[in-house]
This record gives structure tokens, sequence and C-alpha cells, in this order.
């Protein structure tokens, strides 16, 4: 990356750099939930060459944040090496991925990766990231129904959707699964999902997002859905087999230890926690 580029994102594409520095902080920690040097050298590019200032826009990065983001990460990397290992040469599809390292750390030397993002993300992870053969990208919206074009299912098909479809409206959110449903028979979809908000206003246009630091907000999040809600998603589309919950890995310290395993045994509470959801789609 040149000197004099500058890193200058807004709206949803910025997510991407907010995840990737509380996801760097906790990859430096000894006693790490997640190895992640890819991570950490990502963070220190953007900031010393790409002019990013990380702790200005977005405050010193919170220990529980970064845990929970990347045990978040740690979950989908489980689904992944599950699928390769069914499918070694199978195609993982990484929508919105923006900085994610993920290729990095479930690469078992055969899998083909595809990043679908919109080109100014896009452009940022290609001038930081090397790219090599079985990495490819596709500057599309993923709303755009036309990137699921060109993608053989015939040696399996693993969609990811990390930290995305909150960001997009419920319609295109059921359109999105549809899509993939449709299009990669016998694949799969894994996706997380912030719980909704009791007092929230109902109409998705209205709402803001979270504040994560002072000065900052993450944008505003149209789609949240409880667990509890998990069997709706069948009426997508027919091709739906399966939906299942993927749970975290263990983390660190008294509140993974005490807090979370007391939250899942209160069902009210279990339902109103951000989850990780699998969804297979039937062979044709």
């Amino acid at each position: 990356m040149a000197a004099s580029t500058a890193v200058v994102l807004d709206g949803v594409p910025e997510t991407m750099l907010w995840t990737l520095y509380q996801r760097a902080a906790e990859a430096r920690r000894p006693d790490t939930v997640l190895p992640d040097p890819e991570a950490v050298a990502l963070a220190e590019a953007v900031a010393e060459t790409g002019g990013y200032p990380f702790t200005e826009r977005f405050g010193h990065p919170h220990p529980l944040v970064a845990q929970a983001l990347a045990l978040r990460a740690a979950c989908f990397d489980s689904v992944v090496r599950q699928f390769l290992d069914a499918y070694p040469e199978g195609t993982v599809v990484s929508l919105g991925e923006g900085l994610e390292t993920a290729f990095w750390r479930c690469d078992n030397g055969r899998v083909s990766w595809l990043t679908v993002d919109l080109p100014e993300p896009l452009a940022l992870r290609h001038s930081l990231l090397p790219h090599g053969s079985r990495q490819h990208t596709l500057a599309c919206d993923v709303r755009d129904p036309s990137w699921t074009k060109g993608i053989d299912p015939a040696r399996g098909v693993l969609v990811l959707a990390q930290g995305l479809l909150m960001y997009l409206r419920p319609p295109e959110v059921r359109d999105l699964i549809a899509n993939c449903a449709e299009q990669f028979p016998g694949g799969g979809l894994v996706f997380d999902a912030v719980p909704r908000t009791p007092g929230r206003p109902a109409d998705p246009a209205a709402r803001r997002g979270p504040p994560v630091a002072r000065g900052y907000r993450l944008p505003p999040m149209p789609w949240r859905m409880n667990a509890a809600e998990r069997p709706r998603l069948a009426t997508a589309h027919p091709g739906i087999v399966e939906i299942r919950g993927v749970e975290l890995p263990p983390g660190r310290g008294l509140l993974w230890a005490v807090a979370v395993p007391r939250v899942e045994r209160l069902p009210v509470l279990r339902s109103r926690r951000p989850t990780v959801t699998l969804l297979r789609f039937a062979n044709r």
C-alpha cells in the first residue's frame, strides 16, 4: 500500500476497520482466544501506512468486545473447517468480507475462496493483502443476485455472512437466503444475527446503530433476529433442509466461565443474545 494512500471509509464499510481493530487487539494477547497474526499486521499497516486514526475514531479496544468478536470469528472458522473436512476442494464464498483473515486461518491447501464485496473495501483489501491462485474477488453488492453466477456447486459451496446481514433490510435478507438455497444445492450458509431490542422503532429506517465508542456509532441494523425465531427461516425457500445454531467456543475470564452459562439456562435471555446460525440446502 502506497504511503500516500489514505484509508477513508464511512458507513457500513468502515465497520470492517472497527472489527479489525478489536480482533487485532485480542490477537496480541499472549492468552488470546484466536491467534491471528495477519490481523495484527493488517491493523499496523492501516494505521502506519494508511494513516487511519484507530484510537481517535474508536477509542481504546474494549477487552470484552475484542474477545467477543474474536470468538465470533473462531465460530465461523469451525464451520469452515468442518465443511472442508467434507469437501476438501470446496468453495467458500465470503460476503462483505472486508479485512477478515479467515482464509489464512482455515486454508487446507485446496479450498477455493471467493470474496464478494463493494468496490471500495475490496480495493483496500487488495492493496493490503496478497491473494494467491485459490483466492478470488468479485466487486458486487451482495444484494445483487448476480454474484452467485459462475460458482460451481459440484464440489460443495459454503457461504459466509459474518457481521453483514444485520445491515440489510428484512426483505433483502430473505432474498439473499433464498438465492443461496436456489443456486447452491447441497451447500450451506452461515451467518450471525443481533437480537431484537425491546422498544426499538418498528421502522428499520428510524433505528440508530449502537454506540461503541465516544463519537462513533455503528450504522443502523435494520435486520435483527432472536434465537427463538430461527425456525421462521425455513419459509425463505423450500430447499432449506436444516437450521441449527452454532455455539461460540469457550471464552476467557469470569464472564465467559460464569455469566454465559447462566444465560444459556434462562430461556428469555438465551433467545435474546447474539447468535450464529447454519442453514443447509437440499441436493437436487
